[in-house]
């Protein structure tokens, strides 16, 4: 299974994402992250598809859009057109969770669905087998630049269990304080896609120098903790 790092747009200067692009680009990540916010469901408001659109051209990597809002199912076909490749939404912001899921993947899109810290892994039960990746919030989403709430990594775990007992394929990934001190642990913890924004963007070694030795990080401990 890939171990990647996807760098978030979250923590990048906003007036020049082009350089951002090709900085985490040239640090080797494969995946770039989109946190979109609705002031509703988290206390913050981002961006929306057309920032994807814009940055589409730029770069092969995939784009994984987290929708930190609610109604969703109104948003999925235009972020899917403007160039998302997989789809994230909250558990807790879906009424009709299944059939969500299923409208994402109706648009070519990976489906996945996010997790608060409060969310247990068993809300994940009927809907494991639709699913393409689960990520695990260890943060309370809303804002960059949080500390890791340390009692969600036997909960790592556990969603990697049930992903690995669905016998599919599922990535699981995390989202919020993820840093060379952190990566090593939710990496043995069995989180092999880590979202990471202000230990990219404003680390003191340049943006492509931290891509680099944070995947470095998370791939000698997932490979080492198997």
């Amino acid at each position: 299974m890939d171990v990647r790092i996807a760098p978030s747009l979250l923590s990048a200067d906003f007036a020049d994402l082009t350089n951002a692009v090709r900085e985490v680009e040239a640090g080797g990540a494969k995946v770039l992250h989109f946190d979109v916010m609705d002031g509703h469901f988290v206390p913050n408001i981002t961006f929306g598809p057309m920032v994807v659109r814009a940055l589409r051209p730029l770069t092969a990597m995939e784009f994984d859009v987290h929708l930190m809002i609610y109604g969703a199912e109104h948003y999925i076909d235009e972020f899917s057109e403007a160039g998302a490749d997989s789809i994230t939404v909250q558990v807790e912001a879906c009424t009709h969770l299944h059939r969500v899921i299923q409208q994402i993947k109706s648009t070519g899109a990976k489906a996945a669905v996010a997790l608060n810290p409060a969310t247990p892994p068993s809300t994940l039960e009927y809907i494991i087998g639709d699913i393409d990746q689960v990520l695990v919030m260890t943060v309370n989403p809303g804002f960059g630049g949080q500390e890791f709430i340390e009692a969600l990594l036997p909960k790592i775990t556990e969603v990697r269990r049930l992903a690995e007992a669905s016998g599919r394929e599922i990535d699981v990934a995390v989202d919020g304080g993820i840093d060379l001190d952190t990566c090593g642990r939710v990496t043995r913890a069995g989180a092999n896609l880590l979202v990471a924004g202000n230990a990219v963007f404003n680390s003191p070694l340049g943006i492509a120098r931290a891509v680099r030795g944070l995947q470095e990080c998370a791939v000698s401990n997932f490979e080492g903790a198997r």
